[in-house]
């Protein structure tokens, strides 16, 4: 055989080894001629069956990323699109039908297409490593996983657990797969091979799956479907996102064989959310890009400023694996943010040791004598124009000449911080979204003269932290929140001319945003969005409604009374008026107005960008693609 992806190796047990090495990529992905070659082996196997086979990856970025995206995009009809679901669906089923024990071997990501190859397989075998996580992510892309994930992950996990990662596209670790029944065995790096090869040798048949999950995958299954359509509902709308409710009723009705009702694969994959999916997570692909050009990796940070903000960036960077240390003059507000940073771990890291690990990482430093140490420092002070003047000056004295000197200033121009400093070429501004560990979009500013090292240095490090690096220009606002501000003021002005704030939420929950404006401003805050309108709006007369509001210290959740009655963190919402024709378009007209200026002024550098950062930033619907792509194909270009 002429493989140029594959390997096939039979060792002195009778054993093939079959090894994914895409030539050319960084990743293993089921391209076509991948698929192709996989077939081959399948041939020769057949011509001279082996005792067992374990698939494997030649790469150390991990087992299979999935599907080719970029192949899926492509598709320009119904007829390649079921034959791309035909492809996968086949092949699978023919693997999972040979004589010979089969394997995979899932050291690292394993996704999609290939958590389905895995499970075409007789026996799963996950490597005890951070990196190795198994997913069928499929539904984030606005489509379903069409090549036999639907029908055998419900047959060898609970149908519960099943449609859960299916429905949510949540990955899961190593040992969480082991656990719950999707792998075999869940074993150290050093023993990988040799447990593999044990476990095919054996030939033994899987464990038989308990009494009830037999039940839930047969005379149960429409009720386990109707429960998971009500979850699924309660945070998707069938007309924003119809995969998940498609999975559901694939499963269901067709035992997970899309090819039953090609309708769906028609529906599905070639929808306008399927469109806009695939092109927001090739977006989000050129944001992880950035950074790259540095080969410097940050060590230690060291933030000034223990409030919500600076404590939960050093939160996250003591997460990601940095030393972190904290400098405040109140010694309250670093108890206070490293018992929040206690308390997010406790949510995000399951193994103890690893999590006091972490904890040990993030050191108080009242004094600061951290900054002459560090390879990043961030100041999260208070908005004080001259406060921030006269700490970067006095920390410029104390860093390290190569070290990144960034401000986490939302409101102020960066060319009016780095007065005082010696060199203000220097300074970038690193802008974090609260919460923190919850926000995926960093926006890495760019004043005028801005050193390019320095700025490429901060977008290393943010995605360092794992999150995503927007690069902007210093502007007001930057590039979230100057078109946040005309949207949430427009809501406002609704409601002075007497729409209910319900109504107003309502009608932007049922366009798709993840929160409504008004309980949005509520939860920032009043008096912070009086301000930030001030100077975005400096021309316009703030709406009535929250000029009053703010006068009255009525500053929304945080003093208890805002648009809403806020009690234990949630507002109280009376029943939302007859939203009234036209009332999104005429809210998120301004936003769009807004993005198309910033891009034309270069704030940010193009209109796919834009729609990134307002997006990964603020959570506009991502089934629209953007605002821009949105107006795109509405006609408000």
């Amino acid at each position: 055989m002429n493989l140029k992806h594959w390997k096939l190796e039979r060792d002195v047990d009778g054993i093939a080894w079959a090894t994914l090495d895409k030539a050319g990529a960084s990743m293993n992905v089921l391209s076509a001629d991948v698929l192709a070659e996989l077939a081959q082996l399948l041939d020769a196997c057949d011509r001279e069956p082996p005792k067992g086979m374990v698939f494997r990856s030649g790469k150390a970025a991990g087992f299979i990323a999935g599907a080719d995206i970029e192949e899926f995009a492509r598709l320009d009809s119904a007829e390649a699109a079921r034959a791309l679901v035909a492809r996968g669906w086949d092949l699978y089923n023919r693997l999972a039908a040979v004589r010979y024990p089969t394997l995979a071997l899932v050291r690292g990501h394993c996704m999609g297409g290939g958590t389905e190859l895995s499970l075409a397989c007789r026996y799963i075998v996950t490597v005890d490593e951070p990196s190795t996580k198994m997913a069928l992510p499929e539904v984030m892309l606005g489509i379903f996983p069409g090549w036999g994930g639907m029908k055998r992950l419900p047959e060898r996990v609970s149908p519960p657990e099943a449609l859960d990662m299916m429905l949510s596209g949540r990955n899961i670790d190593a040992r969480k797969a082991k656990r719950i029944g999707l792998a075999d065995e869940c074993v150290p790096p050093r023993v990988a091979e040799a447990t593999a090869r044990g476990l095919v040798l054996s030939g033994k048949p899987r464990r038989p799956r308990p009494l009830l999950h037999r039940l839930m995958n047969g005379p149960l299954k429409s009720y386990v479907a109707a429960q998971a359509r009500k979850q699924v509902a309660r945070r998707a709308r069938p007309e924003h996102y119809p995969a998940p409710y498609a999975i559901i009723d694939c499963w269901a009705k067709h035992d997970g064989n899309a090819l039953a009702t090609p309708e769906i694969i028609d529906r599905i994959v070639r929808s306008d959310t399927a469109k806009n999916l695939v092109r927001v997570f090739f977006l989000q692909d050129r944001l992880k890009a950035f950074g790259k050009e540095s080969a410097v990796a940050a060590r230690h940070l060291h933030v000034v400023g223990a409030g919500v903000m600076g404590g939960d960036i050093a939160a996250v960077a003591a997460m990601r694996g940095l030393t972190v240390t904290l400098q405040d003059q109140s010694l309250e507000r670093v108890a206070a943010a490293i018992g929040r940073a206690g308390k997010l771990y406790e949510r995000r890291i399951k193994d103890k040791l690893l999590r006091r690990s972490a904890l040990d990482r993030l050191i108080p430093d009242p004094e600061g004598h951290g900054a002459g140490r560090a390879d990043v420092v961030i100041e999260a002070i208070f908005e004080d124009l001259e406060a921030k003047r006269s700490l970067l000056a006095a920390l410029e004295a104390k860093m390290k000449p190569e070290a990144v000197l960034a401000s986490n200033t939302s409101s102020l121009r960066l060319e009016d911080i780095a007065t005082t400093m010696k060199n203000p070429a220097r300074l970038v501004g690193i802008h974090f979204f609260n919460p923190v560990a919850m926000m995926p979009l960093v926006e890495v500013v760019e004043a005028k003269g801005a050193d390019p090292e320095m700025l490429a240095r901060a977008a290393a490090f943010v995605r360092q932290i794992d999150k995503l690096p927007l690069p902007v220009r210093s502007a007001p606002g930057f590039l979230v929140n100057a078109v946040l501000g005309p949207y949430m003021l427009e809501a406002m002005r609704c409601v002075d001319e007497g729409i209910a704030p319900e109504t107003v939420d309502e009608t932007m929950l049922a366009f798709g945003m993840p929160m409504g404006p008004i309980e949005l401003a509520d939860t920032v805050g009043l008096d912070i969005a009086l301000a930030a309108g001030k100077q975005l709006a400096a021309a316009a007369e703030p709406p009535r409604c929250l000029a009053e509001r703010v006068g009255r210290n009525e500053l929304g959740k945080k003093t208890g009374k805002g648009f809403y009655a806020w009690t234990n963190g949630k507002p109280a919402k009376a029943a939302a008026e007859r939203v009234e024709p036209g009332l999104a378009e005429r809210l998120v007209t301004p936003l769009i107005e807004r993005a198309k200026a910033l891009v034309a002024d270069g704030i940010v550098a193009d209109a796919d960008l834009a729609d990134a950062g307002v997006i990964f930033g603020t959570g506009f619907a991502p089934f629209t693609g953007g605002p821009l792509q949105y107006a795109r194909g509405y006609g408000n270009d």
